[in-house]
């Protein structure tokens, strides 16, 4: 079956992210991200996607991190999804900038209070002595914060990719597979199909 001819590929996305969710993955919102640190080496690792629309996809994390380091660095990334059960698999490709301030309180607010917790004990990528050294953190910040609200740390944050090529690709038999990709061509979309 051929990848359906359409001149949105957000929709697109949210359709085939849609059959995802359904189709009993256990991270359907898994997303490999690729970044390139500061000496311009290209590093890679999984992410969840949390949250998409036409301005981009989202995710979130420390910007201390390698990760945070490295889009700090280059502010540029390529995603890519990829979704067995459907022989499936997207990726997209655009610049990176964080998402704004309310954004980023408003998803931090939402996170399980444990999950809260830990993104204030964490020093995300830095040297660990062993693992008593997270525990003892933990509990310091689990008694810091007993009660009332959790704030959002000032190095937790969202960044936004925003797409400038998206490729769609669909398994096909005898390694024949459906490819549509589509470029940004300012506020339009460019579509063309390629071979496999």
């Amino acid at each position: 079956m051929s990848i359906p001819d359409t001149d949105d590929p957000i929709g697109l996305f949210a359709a085939w992210h849609e059959e995802a969710l359904q189709c009993g993955l256990k991270n359907p919102t898994a997303m490999a991200l690729a970044t390139v640190d500061p000496a311009g080496r290209p590093t890679v690792r999984m992410v969840l996607l949390k949250g998409f629309d036409v301005a981009g996809f989202v995710f979130y994390t420390n910007s201390e991190s390698r990760k945070g380091q490295a889009l700090e660095a280059n502010p540029v990334s390529a995603l890519c999804f990829y979704w067995p059960p459907l022989d499936r698999q997207v990726r997209i490709e655009g610049p990176v900038a964080r998402v704004s301030d309310a954004e980023a309180d408003a998803y931090f607010a939402s996170r399980p209070r444990q999950a809260r917790i830990g993104a204030w004990a964490s020093r995300q990528s830095h040297p660990l002595a062993d693992r008593f050294e997270l525990e003892r953190r933990l509990a310091r910040f689990a008694a810091k914060f007993a009660v009332g609200a959790i704030p959002r740390p000032p190095y937790w944050n969202g960044y936004r990719v925003r797409p400038q090529r998206i490729e769609f690709w669909r398994e096909g038999a005898f390694r024949l597979h459906d490819r549509l990709v589509f470029t940004r061509d300012g506020e339009d979309w460019r579509r063309e199909r390629l071979f496999p």
